[in-house]
């Protein structure tokens, strides 16, 4: 039995030595690897992209069949909710209430997923979304008078109401209450998209891996470690400095690091995963500081920032820009007013409103969009780039196990 055990080490150590590429070969596979993208080499690109989808879902659709339970619960839940939308009866007023309040929460979840997820890159949904919502629900209560516009899920457009309370006041705390269930599901699910890099150290560390065959942010960290300090970045030593808080701290790290605006938070996940941090330890206190605590920040921040008094002290300190400052005013002053009008009408007249307005607000929403529509292709275009290279890297690895079991 010792022999054979011998033998068997032996043959999975060349084996590791065979597949162990040259430094040189290092680079010039990282090198070809990092040249598939879109506008380098599209039909390859396109080809690696479509072959990697396959293989993920031919992976994740074989690892659905050993949870057969739940996967059948789900299927039967959706045929339950499905049937009971359908049917007629007293039940339909609670299930579609109970329907738009779970879409409303999903959409705002998927967004935050989508923020804090990677996939080659994070989608700034806060910027392109759940700001401009607070921003605008916001401006709807202080031009309002009041916050008893209907809760959420909103209609197309928020009306304000016709019977104003006499008396009543808004306050930042009032709006913040208002917009608590949009915000709290954003930050859940951007708690939620830093799991895979959790995950994906912890299996590197338990299987004993090398995190440089696995992936390139393990091997980055594993390099962190290993320079000396004077060899350091500013940057370098902030992802250290996170990387110490998590180890040290533990729990309170990790909320001190998931509570403030953090773009190197994905080094905390992966620190975590590389100790074998409890996962309740990590996205407990993960979930904790990014769907209240930070949430709270960030909402009382754009609320203060969108209150009346300080968008025209903003919008009069435009003049001040030299050349461009007067041409810049005009439009963003019709867009508000336009906004304002839009407040008190409904449908059509509101259309009709803000064209009556003028055609400097039609400019800036033009312009926005165009913005969104460029950060999505930007995310759409580094998914099909980080999938592509991912494939590269797959095929690279089955070269080198081919090699290793020829020799």
């Amino acid at each position: 039995m010792s022999s054979r055990k011998n033998v068997q080490l032996n043959g999975s150590a060349s084996a590791s030595q065979a597949t162990a590429l040259k430094p040189s070969d290092k680079k010039k596979e990282k090198r070809d690897r990092e040249s598939l993208v879109l506008w380098k080499r599209p039909f390859t690109t396109l080809e690696y992209f479509a072959k990697e989808l396959m293989v993920l879902l031919g992976t994740y659709g074989k690892k659905l069949f050993n949870y057969k339970k739940f996967v059948v619960l789900v299927i039967s839940l959706i045929i339950a909710v499905t049937t009971g939308l359908n049917m007629a009866g007293p039940h339909q007023i609670y299930m579609s209430s109970i329907y738009k309040q779970l879409l409303w929460c999903s959409y705002w979840a998927g967004l935050g997923i989508l923020s804090s997820v990677g996939l080659g890159t994070g989608l700034h949904t806060f910027l392109l979304y759940l700001g401009p919502h607070i921003a605008k629900v916001t401006m709807a209560a202080y031009e309002c008078g009041s916050l008893d516009f209907p809760e959420p899920p909103y209609p197309d457009e928020i009306i304000c109401p016709v019977d104003v309370t006499k008396g009543a006041v808004v306050t930042i705390l009032g709006i913040m209450s208002k917009v608590r269930l949009e915000a709290m599901c954003w930050g859940a699910g951007t708690a939620l998209g830093e799991l895979p890099p959790y995950f994906m150290a912890r299996a590197a560390r338990l299987s004993g891996l090398e995190p440089d065959d696995d992936d390139d942010d393990l091997a980055e960290f594993e390099e962190l470690q290993k320079k000396k300090r004077e060899e350091l970045t500013l940057l370098d030593k902030g992802k250290l400095f996170v990387e110490h808080i998590v180890q040290k701290v533990g729990f309170m790290g990790i909320l001190a690091c998931a509570s403030i605006p953090n773009p190197l938070f994905d080094l905390a996940g992966i620190t975590c995963g590389h100790f074998l941090v409890p996962f309740w330890t990590f996205f407990g206190a993960t979930l904790i500081g990014k769907a209240v605590i930070k949430m709270h920040i960030q909402k009382m921040f754009v609320i203060i920032a969108f209150n009346e008094t300080l968008i025209n002290s903003a919008l009069s300190w435009l003049t001040v820009i030299p050349m461009i400052g007067g041409h810049l005013e005009v439009p963003f002053r019709t867009f508000l007013n336009g906004q304002k009008t839009k407040l008190h009408s409904k449908g059509a007249a509101a259309e009709a409103s803000a064209a009556a307005a003028g055609g400097g607000g039609s400019v800036l929403s033009s312009v926005f969009e165009l913005f969104v529509f460029a950060m999505i292709l930007y995310f759409v275009v580094s998914i099909v780039n980080s999938f592509a290279q991912s494939y590269h890297k797959r095929l690279s690895k089955k070269t080198a196990t081919g090699k290793a079991s020829k020799d």
